[in-house]
């Protein structure tokens, strides 16, 4: 994905993988934070990538395919929805809505050619297309605000995401004030337990694990990849891990990396999936330990003492 042409607004620090191509920050990321949690600014999410999918058929074939019931989605109303591995793994988390013709998605950057290959391998004989436009349209978060006239919007609980033709990407960001960069946006996301496909995740992570059960699985609709596995732990219970928010000792310079262990009594019980510091809360993490761990547990993740938030019950 090319640079974002937002990088060259006044302040503009370019962040790193995953986020790379987008700002980090425009010059103060706390006070950035302040500002979209009252509803002003906007943060580039011109790196994500995004699909569409057109054709009659096409919420039908997509409610066949992923954990969310699709059938009646009604236009301009916000989804989340998962491709699951044959076993119940997470392969993609797509954010999506659709306009009456067509259903759009962003996803992680990098992931919409591997999407689009595994759905255009499962189309058969429907009524469908699917096409990866990442390079005509880029995703803005808009925390408040009016929205910009003929576009996609995607309203959700902490804002609307904008799918904005990209070649109208650089005038947005002289006409719109406060941007905001991916540190405040990650701080926020964090602090609100909310998962990322690919940081909150690895190549074995379930549904369960992360508390997603409630907004982007359906548990009364008919089978799809990775269906058996999501029924069979709903059933029993017991999933290997939990997702778990931690509040990080403050008195620490550097933050925990991603992947970073998390320790109990010197073993490991899981290791470090986002960090950042929120500028209420200080230091703070998500992470996923394993299930049993007791929940008023004092944890070290990466060296640094921390404490638990439930998330995911243990």
């Amino acid at each position: 994905m090319p640079t974002s042409p937002l990088l060259t607004l006044p302040g503009a620090v370019a962040a790193e993988a995953p986020d790379a191509g987008v700002a980090a920050h425009y010059g103060d990321p706390l006070r950035e934070q302040r500002r979209l949690e009252a509803g002003e600014g906007f943060v580039d999410l011109s790196h994500r990538d995004v699909i569409r999918v057109i054709g009659p058929d096409r919420l039908s074939w997509l409610h066949s395919l992923t954990t969310q019931h699709l059938t009646e989605l009604k236009p301009h109303e916000a989804t989340l929805t998962l491709v699951l591995s044959p076993h119940g793994h997470i392969e993609h988390a797509l954010y999506g809505v659709d306009d009456g013709e067509a259903f759009w998605a962003h996803v992680e950057p990098g992931e919409a050619p591997a999407l689009v290959e595994f759905l255009d391998r499962m189309r058969f004989m429907l009524r469908v297309e699917v096409a990866d436009v990442s390079a005509d349209f880029a995703v803005v978060h808009e925390a408040g605000g009016d929205a910009p006239e003929g576009v996609l919007v995607r309203a959700t609980e902490y804002g609307r995401e904008v799918f904005l033709p990209r070649e109208r990407l650089a005038a947005y960001g002289q006409e719109h004030a406060h941007p905001a960069g991916m540190w405040a946006y990650e701080a926020l996301r964090i602090a609100a337990h909310r998962p990322r496909r690919g940081l909150e995740t690895d190549h074995r992570t379930i549904v369960h694990e992360l508390g997603l059960i409630d907004t982007a699985v359906h548990l009364d609709k008919g089978c799809y990849r990775g269906q058996e596995t999501v029924a069979r732990v709903h059933n029993l219970g017991r999933p290997p891990r939990r997702l778990v928010f931690l509040h990080l000792d403050g008195t620490q310079e550097t933050l925990p990396a991603h992947g970073a262990p998390v320790e109990l009594a010197g073993r490991q019980v899981g290791f470090v999936t986002s960090a950042a510091r929120h500028h209420e809360l200080g230091p703070i993490a998500l992470a996923l330990i394993k299930r049993n761990t007791a929940v008023d547990a004092e944890l070290l993740a990466g060296g640094v003492p921390a404490t638990q938030e439930i998330v995911v019950p243990a």
